[in-house]
């Protein structure tokens, strides 16, 4: 391969990576947003009931949750691998909301694994708000930083690097709002969907009606961030994803009113992919345009690193990938059966979760 095609290849694997990224770990974030709104308690024991309907909502995701952020790990490292510009002028640039969404995961990987480990109410509440926290903060943020990304913010070229010039106030701009209201309806619909996929009886019921509440706002709003994207920064081909996007929105509809969830987590999930490639689709062959002209942003061709690099790691990734989501799609496999109220024991407090209800699977 000449340098140029591993430049496309690389950038199309960073592309895939995130899209895997945002479809699996989407539903985990909805899942946590979503846990204060479905898990309330009802009857006359609404505390003990509330406690449960939690404590399913949270198993959902139990056994997959930590294997799903994988995917951002290694972004993250084919990002600094194979485009070293790019990754030092995000990073650098992007310091703040990035740092914000590193915090709020960490709090939220902390909260998922200790909530069990103390039987007492105060400290499930207290877990259940990092929880939160960790969920709400990243699915907004994760959408402004790329709507950002897109946009183009204000870098400038210093030789022999590139210097971003604005502040954090430059990134909550109209168009990058709308891209975090997307990317925020659209898990919030994701996680509703899965809830309603591995669970049955009153919770299943629960979710399929939020989830299909929420696909109206998010066929709303997701439509007009995918239109704004395409007739700004879009190219000819783009309108094909953009199609694409509006016609899974509106499957997400149509399968959520008629209660079925499969077909509307295949339209959440096809919706992600064609967001994702419409952004990446309108960056190339830019991976950060600057807003100070064209000749100051960054390219997948000033932006790489050498020749050697990008074929051992195209290599690596060659052997390493089949194996990677083989091993994932057979946890998936494994855990695929629904669960309900009744299979949460009365007892789980000092159980990590994966010794609670998903390993009674």
């Amino acid at each position: 391969m000449n340098p140029t095609t591993l430049q496309i290849v690389w950038f199309v694997l960073i592309a895939v990576l995130f899209t895997g990224y945002f479809v699996l770990e989407g539903f985990d974030f909805g899942v946590g947003m979503l846990m204060s709104f479905l898990g309330k308690g009802r009857g006359p024991e609404a505390a003990e009931d509330g406690d449960k309907r939690r404590r399913l909502i949270i198993n959902t995701i139990g056994p997959v949750w930590d294997g799903n952020e994988v995917w951002l790990l290694t972004a993250g490292g084919a990002l600094f691998a194979a485009f070293g510009g790019w990754y030092a002028t995000m990073f650098s640039g992007f310091y703040l909301p990035l740092l914000l969404i590193l915090l709020a995961l960490i709090v939220r990987v902390c909260a998922i694994e200790w909530r069990g480990k103390i039987n007492d109410p105060k400290w499930r509440k207290w877990c259940d708000v990092g929880i939160a926290v960790g969920s709400w903060v990243p699915a907004l943020l994760w959408g402004v930083a790329f709507a950002n990304i897109v946009r183009g913010v204000q870098i400038e070229f210093r030789d022999p690097n590139h210097v971003y010039l604005g502040g954090f106030w430059n990134l909550l701009n109209p168009y990058a709002l709308v891209g975090g209201l997307t990317t925020l309806v659209v898990f919030l619909t994701h996680g509703a969907i899965f809830i309603a996929l591995k669970t049955k009886g009153q919770m299943r019921e629960d979710a399929v009606t939020l989830a299909a509440r929420l696909s109206l706002a998010m066929l709303v709003i997701a439509g007009t961030f995918l239109v704004w994207t395409q007739l700004a920064y879009g190219k000819t081909w783009t309108w094909a994803l953009v199609a694409i996007g509006a016609a899974a929105a509106l499957l997400v509809v149509f399968a959520t009113n008629k209660q079925r969830e499969g077909l509307a987590f295949l339209g959440t999930a096809v919706a992600i992919m064609a967001t994702v490639a419409l952004l990446f689709g309108s960056l190339y062959p830019y991976v950060m345009p600057s807003t100070l002209g064209d000749d100051q942003g960054l390219t997948i061709m000033n932006s790489s690193s050498s020749e050697y690099t990008l074929m051992v790691m195209t290599w690596a990734a060659a052997i390493m990938t089949p194996i990677v989501i083989g091993y994932q799609a057979w946890s998936y496999w494994v855990f695929r059966q629904r669960i309900s109220i009744d299979d949460v024991p009365d007892q789980a407090a000092g159980l990590p979760l994966s010794e609670s209800v998903s390993s009674d699977q």
